[in-house]
C-alpha cells in the first residue's frame, strides 16, 4: 500500500488508561507508521490537573500544545509550563512526565519513535507533591 488516508472522525477516540495517566485524558490517533517507519503521533486532550505517569521513551519526543495550558516535568525539577503554540523536545530516555494545569485543560500532539517495538517506558505516577510543585 503507498498510502492510507484517514478521514476525520473515522477513528474513535481513546480513554487513556489509568496505569499510565492520572485524571480524564482522551487520545485521538494522528499516525502509526509501519516498518521501516518508526513514527507515531496523538492528540492528546488533558481535563484539568489530568497528567501522564513518569515515563521516558527510547528515541525521545516532541510535545506540540495545540491548545490551553500544560505543564512538564523532568525529573529532579521543577515543572515548566508550556502554553498553545510551545514546542518540547525530551530528549531519549529523560524521565519526565506532563499534561494539563491544575485549572485549565490541555491539549497537545505528541510525537515519538519506537524501538524494537516500544515508543515509551512507564514508571510510577506523578505526586500531587510533584505535580503542584511551583512552576520554574
Amino acid at each position: 500500500m503507498a498510502t492510507e488516508f484517514f478521514p476525520a472522525g473515522m477513528r474513535p477516540s481513546r480513554v487513556a488508561p489509568e496505569n499510565y495517566f492520572t485524571g480524564c485524558v482522551r487520545m485521538d490517533p494522528v499516525i502509526d507508521s509501519h516498518p521501516p517507519s518508526r513514527v507515531n503521533a496523538l492528540r492528546v486532550t488533558f481535563e484539568p490537573g489530568a497528567r501522564t505517569a513518569w515515563h521516558t521513551h527510547p528515541l525521545g519526543q516532541t510535545l506540540h500544545v495545540l491548545s490551553g495550558v500544560g505543564l512538564y516535568g523532568v525529573r529532579g525539577e521543577r515543572p515548566r509550563v508550556m502554553r498553545a503554540g510551545d514546542t518540547v523536545w525530551i530528549e531519549p530516555g529523560v524521565e519526565h512526565w506532563h499534561g494539563a494545569a491544575p485549572n485549565v485543560a490541555m491539549e497537545h500532539l505528541a510525537i515519538q519513535e519506537a524501538l524494537d517495538g516500544s515508543a515509551a517506558d512507564w514508571l510510577e505516577h506523578v505526586t500531587d507533591q510533584d505535580y503542584l510543585a511551583p512552576p520554574a
